[in-house]
């Protein structure tokens, strides 16, 4: 006998296989199920019917009122964002570029309008490196660092696709055209500072063109030497232009210390010959001067001014000089005068007053007739 069939238990009902004991109960009902599942959502969706009548829809209504309110809620905080200092927020209203926001909280309705950040304050860096043909052909290795800011955020998003990339490429454009107008001594040696400058006014020329919202703040050279097949070759010609440099301040040091040297002793003889030309004109002019003012008295009396003037240049000749011999008249001795010992010893008694001034007698020198004319000649020479 089947489990589902009747027993002969008198009511027709045994033990079903479900562990149900002695109720009446029998497998689940797919159609009941079913007809639960389509209740409940009616009852989720207002088409319920039967017996709920008009306060089951009001409490369906209650739940759509508050679920709708709590949506609101939530769609209304999650537009709420914080734009940090240094940042500045571009809101876009439907991909449209809207307004640009400044740094603190802010508000905008979600799946409307979205916000971008864009930090404007910090100051970028990237380095580039590569080789490069001069002007006279020859190839150098130059690496530099860029530092820029991206102070428009606006642009930064809107006017070109990736600023970064576009500045890298501008930057090797730059790069490229300074050095192709440059020899290689020029970039290895003093023209280094000049090709920064030059890269440096090039790519701002060149972001003013495209309007990336990228101010470049600095170019910094890190490197530019030779390939490294001929680095050795470039290495010594460095050393050798470095010592002729220093030979060439040598010999500007030694020139800057003799050259006023010569200068200064050059003015001294000028200064010296002025000065004598100076005291010979005066001097001339003083005789002049006297002799204008001798002639009247020598027209006067002509004997009287002859004797003066050979008085006058007989002392001039005697205070000049420091031995006197007199040849006395009708002797044959000479008599010497030691004036040079007779003023030594004026000064040497001007300091003991006490003592007398004892000058020494005159000395006679005998003369021999015979040879007056060798005499005359040594007496000559003294007197001189």
């Amino acid at each position: 006998m089947a489990w589902n069939e009747p027993g002969s238990g008198g009511n027709g009902r045994d033990k079903d296989p479900w562990g149900g004991g002695g109720r009446q109960e029998g497998p689940p009902d797919l159609d009941e199920a079913l007809r639960k599942l389509k209740g409940m959502l009616g009852s989720l969706f207002g088409k319920g019917g039967g017996g709920a009548g008009s306060q089951g829809g009001k409490g369906r209504s209650i739940k759509w009122t508050t679920v709708l309110i709590v949506a609101v809620i939530i769609w209304g905080l999650s537009g709420i964002y914080i734009t940090p200092l240094g940042e500045r927020a571009v809101v876009t209203r439907f991909g449209e570029y809207h307004e640009t926001k400044m740094p603190g909280p802010h508000w905008l309705p979600r799946f409307i309008d979205k916000q971008t950040p864009v930090n404007v304050d910090t100051v970028y860096s990237f380095a580039h490196a590569t080789q490069m043909l001069t002007r006279d052909e020859n190839i150098v290795y130059v690496e530099l660092e860029v530092q820029y800011r991206v102070p428009d955020a606006p642009a930064s998003l809107f006017n070109v696709v990736d600023p970064h990339s576009s500045l890298r490429h501008a930057t090797e454009s730059a790069l490229r055209q300074v050095i192709g107008l440059t020899t290689l001594d020029q970039a290895l040696t003093y023209g280094r500072q000049t090709v920064r400058d030059e890269v440096f006014v090039l790519l701002n020329n060149t972001l003013e063109i495209y309007e990336p919202g990228i101010n470049v703040t600095d170019v910094n050279m890190q490197a530019v030497r030779a390939p490294e097949e001929v680095q050795s070759a470039f290495d010594d010609v460095i050393k050798a232009r470095e010592d002729q440099e220093r030979v060439k301040n040598q010999a500007q040091t030694y020139a800057n210390g003799i050259v006023p040297r010569a200068q200064g002793r050059a003015g001294r003889i000028l200064a010296a010959a002025k000065a004598y030309r100076d005291r010979i004109i005066l001097n001339a002019q003083g005789d002049v001067a006297l002799f204008n003012l001798l002639l009247p008295e020598y027209r006067k009396a002509p004997e009287v001014t002859r004797e003066r003037l050979y008085l006058e240049t007989i002392e001039l000749i005697m205070g000049s000089t420091s031995k006197v011999i007199i040849d006395v008249d009708g002797g044959n001795q000479l008599m010497y005068l030691p004036v040079d010992k007779i003023l030594e010893q004026r000064g040497s008694s001007s300091s003991n007053r006490q003592r007398e001034l004892i000058a020494p007698s005159p000395v006679s020198i005998p003369l021999d007739t015979s040879s007056n004319s060798t005499m005359s000649g040594q007496v000559t020479r003294q007197g001189r």
